[in-house]
């Protein structure tokens, strides 16, 4: 069953997604945001595709495709991580192909995954950390809900000895 709204749909991931995956966590541009700092291979991919079970229980985190309900196309991904049963809490974080932006997509699967959270995981909240530089991703989150509940001072290395804060935001049901 896909989780949908009037302009997309999240779906478990798939191995026709791997070439997809290969892009997006190789785009060093994105890699302050995830905090990476090496790329994955093909193979290690193919191996997170095949194992991952998509059983948020078992891996603590789930990713999902974002995809247009007309035309089936991959726009993104949505990720659940440090998944807590016990304190039901899960973290969010959202990634939408560059040539996508910009057309409400990111908030849609924000409020789609919220409504997963709440009504299928059971959860009380979610919350997400987000670069002090990254006013977009501050106004998405803004936008669905979530309130800013502290600041990680210099937490994030930039540049040789630049720092720059986190922020900590926080949804609750």
């Amino acid at each position: 069953m896909f989780i949908n709204s009037e302009h997309i749909y999240l779906r478990a991931l798939e191995s026709s997604d791997l070439q997809l995956l290969y892009v997006s966590e190789n785009d060093a541009r994105i890699w302050k945001v995830s905090n990476t700092i090496t790329p994955f291979s093909k193979d290690v991919l193919e191996l997170y595709l095949h194992s991952a079970h998509q059983d948020i229980y078992t891996n603590k985190q789930l990713r999902l495709m974002i995809c247009l309900n007309q035309k089936h196309t991959p726009i993104g991904t949505i990720d659940l991580f440090e998944f807590e049963p016990m304190h039901l809490r899960v973290g969010v974080g959202v990634l939408i192909f560059e040539e996508f932006r910009k057309k409400g997509y990111a908030y849609e699967a924000i409020e789609l995954v919220k409504k997963y959270a709440q009504e299928t995981l059971l959860m009380h909240q979610l919350f997400c950390n987000i670069s002090s530089s990254n006013l977009e991703s501050i106004a998405l989150f803004e936008k669905t809900g979530f309130q800013k509940i502290g600041i990680k001072k210099q937490w994030n290395q930039v540049s040789k000895n630049k720092f720059e804060d986190e922020l900590m935001y926080q949804f609750i049901f």
